[in-house]
């Protein structure tokens, strides 16, 4: 039986990426401290150790045996990384690089790393391509990029097969409707629940691409268990992009606007060609449909 760790496999992408593993016939590990996921995200057939991937020799040992690692733990919030770079800092890229050390030294075949359309920053064309020149804006963007570097480093010099899969503005079951990790779908629906106005940070012209949270789980599956895709970094999204307004207008409901957040993009848009042509992913999800299937199958 193949076996793999999830790191963050109590957080909302992470659960996801777990149960689509393991109704795959995988053996799941979970590595997680809770600090943003929950354990009733936590599918009961998987193994799951709460542990603190900053703690090297905590985690080594659960490596020997295990044929890929998905490293999805992280603090993703830009807000939290502008207000605490250190502590991010340590969350984001010394977790990174304890994880490549420790499948490295176990003979792990591929470390897949979930990084963020957010190393972007603003590029003066769009959409976005993974040739383009990074130009994070915030500490968080700044330090995914670095992670994707690490990965780089860890094919060219030590032999360890890694990819790097671009997340973009996922959203679906499970994502944090409050507190510092709550991500604007999941925030709408929840005001819209309880009958509070949507607040709009900004004027709600920034954009954003939204993708389903069960097509990034296929494309990073698809990305680590694809042979010959090592090294690479590729761009998971949906490949067309809504402004804050229209998802407000989908979700219906009054709006009230904010002054807006610094260190964030105004427009995000994937060209998600190259995932197309080495992995065969295309999303079936656009933001109207993963809306509808939030709200029928899930009781939003």
């Amino acid at each position: 039986m193949t076996k793999v760790i999830v790191t963050g496999g109590a957080g909302f992408i992470g659960s996801h990426l777990a149960d689509a593993l393991i109704e795959r016939g995988f053996k799941v590990i979970i590595i997680d401290n809770l600090s943003g996921g929950s354990k009733e995200n936590i599918n009961s057939k998987a193994e799951f150790h709460q542990l603190d991937l900053r703690n090297l020799e905590a985690i080594k040992p659960l490596f020997p045996g295990v044929d890929f690692v998905f490293h999805l733990a992280a603090k993703p919030r830009i807000p939290l990384s502008i207000q605490d770079p250190i502590s991010a800092n340590e969350n984001n890229l010394n977790t990174t690089l304890n994880v490549l050390v420790a499948a490295r030294d176990a003979g792990v075949k591929k470390v897949a790393y979930s990084s963020s359309s957010s190393v972007y920053g603003c590029q003066d064309v769009l959409p976005q391509r993974e040739d383009m020149i990074p130009k994070p804006l915030n500490p968080y963007a700044l330090q995914k990029y670095v992670g994707e570097l690490y990965c780089r480093i860890f094919s060219d010099l030590y032999g360890l097969q890694t990819v790097s899969v671009r997340y973009f503005n996922v959203f679906g079951p499970r994502a944090p409707q409050e507190g510092a990790y709550a991500t604007v779908v999941g925030i709408f629906l929840r005001k819209k629940e309880n009958g509070e106005p949507l607040t709009i940070t900004g004027d709600g012209t920034q954009k954003r691409d939204f993708t389903y949270v069960s097509d990034v789980v296929e494309g990073t599956i698809l990305a680590a268990l694809k042979p010959t895709i090592g090294g690479e970094v590729i761009n998971l999204g949906a490949g067309r992009n809504y402004s804050i307004n229209q998802l407000a207008q989908m979700i219906g409901g009054v709006t009230v606007n904010v002054p807006p957040r610094p260190g964030e993009i105004m427009e995000s848009l994937a060209d998600p060609s190259k995932a197309n042509r080495l992995l065969g992913w295309k999303p079936k999800y656009n933001l109207e449909t993963g809306i509808e299937e939030m709200k029928e199958k899930h009781g939003y």
